[in-house]
């Protein structure tokens, strides 16, 4: 089954080579890089004057990626669309849509990534070796808007203009540039990661019943579910330029509290409280910075493969919402805040109303590397407040549907908490668990005996409207919540893990 991809999301790729084909007004290129995000020479950059490279081979539109084939040391192959026209801003042109097929040509992932603006080059996608578990896509939709040479000195490659000059290595990337002092760079979405917008999508599993009646159904109807869509928060940013790093420096003493200053006195400012600091996000914090520090670049993930995210969870923060920015180039916590308040989204999250608690860390490697996190702790009330929400927005659906509304169950609320919960503790997502069990299992053994059971999961989304308001927009989803059979819903939802967020809907008739 084709997964739709959205940005941030990915899939397990199959054996062997694989085809990424983007059709249109489109020139198509391709980065080879190692464990450090960079090319290793100017071969290793596919695009139409040099279609080949060891494991990659560009031929029109479509690019074909063999792991195998790769230089050994490779680990990553960063895929970029720029128009057919040099120096268009692909805002003019039809949205650019990825297609992957496996090598026999059957459809593996679909991406269309948010229309583009004034960039010119868009980096569309990655495939990527997780150690463990085999290589995989993961969906980007970040721009540039100084061209493809700009996007080529980010990742090494030495790019020479119109009068034969080596280019010089740029401060930061042109798309979203901050206005900080020094040479701040942040992932090119955004001027900082926050975590207002989904990674994935979940996907929807209704076991089979009977003709005419509705049953548990038997273990041999196994339906599998399509592969899940996780992902970081919000897509994986470029590697920053080329340079040596430093050992990694820890934070400094002072910088909490004079943050916790400045971010207050902004606060109130705005009419918002004020947030405390809390040592378990100031672990997380420092943490992730050293972790970007020791790779030389911005990332929600360490070289570990740990994300910003399970930081938190590990240092035992319990959260309903949360925020982070990720910014290189600051020297000092005063800089940083003024860097955040120049940006609407960062501006945003750092305001939020919703946060009580923040932490900021820092750790040098030549550049300065910045990890801010903002938490509201999970507590009872937010967690049945957080469920009702879903519920209602759930109802409200079906209402206008003309059906009935569906009643919270207690058992089938304790299955779908528990299996969000697993999610999180065994770093998985889907409808099967590892040990095998489906939803009509976990519902079973939480005491339930509905005789027909459905699950909707989803990661990464930040509030309930967030999340049904996906659910609705998916197909299979929707049909899940308005399926007139069902009767009763139960509520899961954790904070934490690898995509921030884990919700579940589990349905019963």
């Amino acid at each position: 089954m084709t997964s739709e991809l959205v940005p941030g999301g990915n899939v397990a790729l199959p054996g062997g080579a694989v085809r990424l084909r983007v059709s249109g007004p489109f020139d198509v290129s391709a980065l080879v890089a190692g464990a450090h995000g960079k090319v290793a020479s100017d071969a290793d950059f596919v695009f139409y004057n040099q279609p080949d490279a060891p494991g990659v081979r560009l031929r029109g539109d479509t690019l074909t990626v063999d792991p195998a084939r790769l230089r050994p040391d490779a680990c990553r192959v960063t895929v970029a669309v720029s128009a057919a026209a040099p120096g268009t801003p692909l805002g003019r042109l039809p949205a650019p849509r990825l297609n992957v097929a496996d090598h026999a040509g059957r459809a593996v992932a679909r991406f269309a990534p948010p229309r583009p603006g004034p960039e010119t080059v868009l980096l569309l996608a990655e495939l990527y070796l997780r150690p463990g578990t085999g290589w995989k896509l993961r969906a980007i939709g970040q721009g540039y808007a100084d061209g493809l040479a700009g996007l080529a000195r980010d990742f090494g490659v030495q790019v020479a203009d119109d009068g034969g000059r080596t280019a010089p290595t740029p401060h930061g990337r042109t798309t979203h540039r901050p206005s900080a002092p020094g040479h701040t760079t942040t992932p090119p979405t955004a001027p900082d990661r926050t975590t207002h917008r989904p990674s994935s999508l979940g996907h929807t599993t209704t076991p089979p019943s009977a003709a005419g009646h509705a049953t548990t159904p038997a273990p041999p109807a196994r339906r599998t579910p399509p592969p899940p869509r996780t992902s970081g928060l919000t897509g994986a940013p470029a590697p920053s330029p080329t340079r040596t790093p430093a050992a990694p420096t820890a934070s400094g003493p002072t910088a909490p509290d004079s943050f916790l200053t400045l971010v207050n006195s902004a606060r109130a400012r705005a009419g918002c409280p004020p947030v405390a600091l809390d040592p378990r996000l100031l672990s997380a914090a420092r943490g992730h910075a050293r972790a970007m520090a020791e790779l030389g670049r911005l990332t929600g993930e360490g070289r570990d493969g740990t994300s910003v995210h399970q930081r938190i969870t590990a240092a035992g923060y319990a959260y309903v919402r949360v925020g982070e920015h990720l910014v290189s180039g600051p020297r000092g916590p005063a800089e940083f805040v003024d860097h955040c308040l120049r940006s609407d989204r960062a501006r945003g999250t750092l305001l939020d109303p919703a946060f009580r608690h923040a932490a900021l860390g820092h750790a040098d490697a030549g550049d300065r590397y910045w990890t801010a996190l903002w938490a509201s702790p999970l507590t009872a009330a937010e967690s049945s407040r957080t469920a009702a929400e879903v519920i209602a927005l759930t109802n409200a659906e079906r209402g206008r549907a003309g059906l009935r509304p569906l009643a919270p169950d207690p058992l089938l609320t304790a299955a779908a908490q528990a299996h969000c919960a697993d999610m999180v503790a065994r770093d998985f997502y889907d409808h099967t668990s590892p040990d095998g069990s489906r939803p009509w299992d976990r519902a079973a053994a939480a005491g339930s005996h509905r005789r027909t059971i459905g699950e909707n999961i989803a990661c990464g989304q930040r509030s309930p409207a967030e999340v049904v308001d996906g659910w609705m927009r998916s197909p299979g989803h929707r049909a899940n919540i308005l399926k007139r059979e069902f009767s009763h819903i139960g509520i899961g939802f954790t904070g934490g893990g690898r995509a921030g967020t884990y919700w579940a809907q589990l349905f019963g008739g």
